[in-house]
């Protein structure tokens, strides 16, 4: 009978190296085939993370504010974070701007899938906290839902943070849009964030909740980011269906 390790937390599913090459393939062909498969995409980047997972885990252990990270391991929830408490601060604030895009574009909190398929207790903290911290980057940005966007933030994810599953969204997302969205895309918004990932801190040590009250203006200058060149454009608030449907296509 075949070994199979121990899980390694709760939720963790063992996989040998075959396992782990045939669900990655798999998972890479069935989200092809179907971007609204959000699991089959979650697993493409569980299962091909590896070769960047420890380069993360190294920038938040070099960074004090990334080691407090990692010792409190905080999770993004709405049983975590007090979304009343955000509203009541000040417009100017990284908690306002974050609970204001949430308002704005009916997001949750609470949709992002757990990790399952990383062995390293570590590394699946840091694959969780990079999927938890999406929305942090669309409000920091000014992105809503929405295709293009979508697109233009993972551009900058695949080149920040190294995931292959980001570049794989990056590269074939933009198949998906079409005409003046496609245009700016590649002639805008894919310049702006080759320039601020190559040039920001590293955003998986920031410990977003100890800034909720941080001045956005502040906050930028410190991380090294930047807007947009093109100020985005918002449509009508999306309806949960309409919100995976963009994010799968963006995947």
């Amino acid at each position: 009978r075949r070994h199979r390790s121990a899980p390694a937390y709760p939720g963790h599913i063992p996989l040998n190296t075959l396992e782990n090459a045939f669900l990655a393939v798999g998972s890479g062909i069935a989200a092809l085939l179907n971007p609204r498969r959000g699991d089959m995409v979650a697993a493409l980047g569980e299962t091909t993370g590896h070769c960047a997972l420890p380069g993360l885990l190294d920038q938040m252990l070099s960074s004090p504010e990334g080691r407090r990270v990692l010792k409190d391991r905080p999770r993004v929830n709405t049983h975590t974070i007090s979304l009343d408490a955000l509203r009541a601060l000040p417009d100017n604030t990284f908690g306002k701007t974050y609970v204001n895009w949430l308002d704005r574009t009916g997001v949750t909190p609470d949709t992002r899938t757990p990790v399952h398929y990383i062995a390293d207790p570590e590394q699946a903290y840091v694959m969780q906290r990079y999927r938890e911290c999406h929305d942090f980057y669309h409000a920091l940005f000014g992105f809503p839902v929405s295709v293009q966007y979508e697109l233009a933030l993972k551009a900058f994810e695949a080149l920040h943070f190294g995931l292959p599953m980001a570049y794989f969204s990056a590269l074939l997302g933009p198949l998906r849009v079409k005409g003046e969205q496609r245009l700016m895309l590649v002639r805008d918004y894919v310049p702006w964030a080759m320039r601020v990932a190559a040039e920001c801190k590293p955003l998986i040590s920031v410990y977003w909740e100890e800034r909720w009250g941080q001045d956005m203006a502040e906050m930028k200058a410190e991380l090294g980011v930047w807007d947009p060149p093109v100020q985005a454009k918002w449509g009508k608030r999306l309806t949960e269906a309409d919100k995976e449907a963009v994010r799968a296509k963006a995947a």
